[in-house]
């Protein structure tokens, strides 16, 4: 089954300019953020990508990356006017391109030092856009998320998604970490953090016991002896399925939000990455990897815990998540279905493939699934999602029957409308396939005869 391209097809919305809540419901970084400016400009300009990398005096394939929401150093003031007078940029353009880098107040936010603003807190979620962002409690549990969050990382919409299940037990997190094993000790440093300073905590206590079934996690558990406390700052590559598998490099920033002690705000920025030893804040790879937490986390987290407002704190962060999320909340799962409009296709038999409790909806005339959990009876969370990320989440065995059919409804909304650039798009899909069936047959047969790629090697220089 083929891997579409997200938002193939839609490229005439986004030069047009979309809305802010269409934008929303694309795959990160292709409609938001600098990025998209960048797109935006560029072709508004007529330029094409290697010009402006060479503008800015970097290789076209880092350019690439931060058209599609990598975060780059910040550009230096004369990388800025370069690009200015390449895109031929207006004043305002240019304060953009100036705020997005330098970060000069150029333009004062108005009401700025208002104590109102404060407010603007419970938007942060949403508002980290293109970056994946999300809200768990103390036991990792998923309480919020963007679009950007839904569309890397599916699983946060199932139900009781929980992080620490996931990185551990899911065999997609051994895929989309690279060097699993080392990832897995940073989260069982947590979980030996968590357990000392929460000694009586009986759901901490059962989700240690549920992942320590697993014998690599148990492995883990017994060969680790260090603790820490959160994954702050850490520095690692992922492989990402919604970016057709290609490996980045992202850094995790945890905050604790002032009236949810408790609770972590997770950020994820996808950041360009060198490939020598250095990662790319400059620091040595992987050199969380053996951090240990001090005597003063310890004390702080059982200050935290002490502190506890004594009251059902998983409803209130329920009510709070859906509020902070910006995601839409409806009463019923019809009123979930109609968003998708008077066209809606349900999709019954996918839906029960990604949770007991999920409703997915096609939206033909958007290009999109409406994704919907009932999270407690009466509230049911909607997200909106690309066709190609439910695809992703299908299990090949079960591609078949009326789950097939539902398939290729999905497949056919992930396609551009015009049923030529549809017919060719396919063909292009079909020839990249075939090309890589073609080498990975060669490979299987350099194997089976004991050859380890050495001959293959060795032909291709011939002329």
């Amino acid at each position: 089954m083929t891997a579409l391209e997200p938002g193939h097809g839609r490229t005439g919305e986004a030069e047009a300019g979309i809305s802010a809540k269409e934008s929303a419901r694309q795959l990160a970084g292709q409609f938001m953020g600098f990025g998209a400016l960048l797109r935006r400009w560029r072709r508004d300009a007529r330029v094409t990508q290697p010009r402006a990398a060479k503008a800015l005096g970097m290789g076209e394939r880092t350019y690439r990356k931060i058209e599609k929401g990598a975060t780059p150093p910040r550009f230096t003031p004369a990388q800025c006017e370069s690009l200015a007078n390449l895109f031929g940029l207006d004043r305002d353009e240019r304060h953009a391109l100036l705020l997005y880098n330098i970060g000069s107040n150029l333009i004062p936010p108005p009401g700025a030092g208002q104590p109102e603003l404060q407010k603007a807190l419970r938007l942060l979620i949403d508002r980290q856009m293109p970056s994946p962002a999300y809200l768990c409690d103390q036991h990792w549990n998923i309480l919020g998320f963007n679009t950007a969050m839904a569309e890397w990382w599916p699983w946060v919409m199932e139900p009781g998604a929980n992080l620490i299940l996931w990185a551990l037990l899911s065999p997609e997190a051994h895929t989309q970490y690279q060097d699993w094993d080392i990832h897995a000790s940073a989260y069982v440093k947590i979980l030996k953090f968590a357990e000392a300073t929460r000694p009586d905590d009986p759901v901490l206590r059962e989700l240690i016991e549920k992942v320590r079934k697993d014998p690599d996690v148990r492995h883990v558990w017994e060969t680790e002896h260090d603790m820490g406390e959160t994954r702050d700052g850490h520095v690692f590559r992922m492989n990402v399925p919604a970016l057709d598998w290609e490996t980045v490099e992202v850094v995790s920033h945890v905050l604790y939000p002032a009236s949810m002690p408790e609770c972590r705000f997770v950020v994820i920025t996808w950041v360009e990455g060198g490939e020598d030893e250095h990662d790319a804040l400059g620091g040595a790879r992987n050199a969380w990897a053996s951090a240990a937490a001090d005597r003063g986390e310890m004390e702080a987290a059982q200050w935290h815990a002490r502190n506890r407002v004594a009251e059902d704190a998983a409803t209130r962060w329920r009510r709070e998540a859906a509020t902070l999320a910006s995601r839409m909340v409806v009463a019923t799962s019809a009123e979930a279905a109609a968003l998708a409009g008077g066209n809606g296709v349900p999709l019954p038999e996918i839906s029960k493939l990604m949770g007991p409790d999920a409703q997915l909806t096609l939206a033909p005339d958007q290009s999109t699934v409406i994704w919907a959990v009932e999270e407690v009876v009466g509230c049911w969370s909607v997200t909106y999602v690309q066709p190609a990320t439910v695809i992703a989440r299908v299990p090949r065995e079960d591609v078949q029957g009326a789950c097939l059919a539902e398939v290729l409804r999905l497949v056919r909304a992930a396609l551009p409308a015009s049923a030529d650039a549809a017919v060719a798009r396919i063909g292009r899909l079909l020839d990249d396939r075939a090309t890589e069936q073609r080498v990975l047959r060669e490979v299987l047969r350099l194997i089976e005869n004991g050859d380890h790629g050495q001959t293959a090697a060795g032909d291709a220089d011939q002329p």
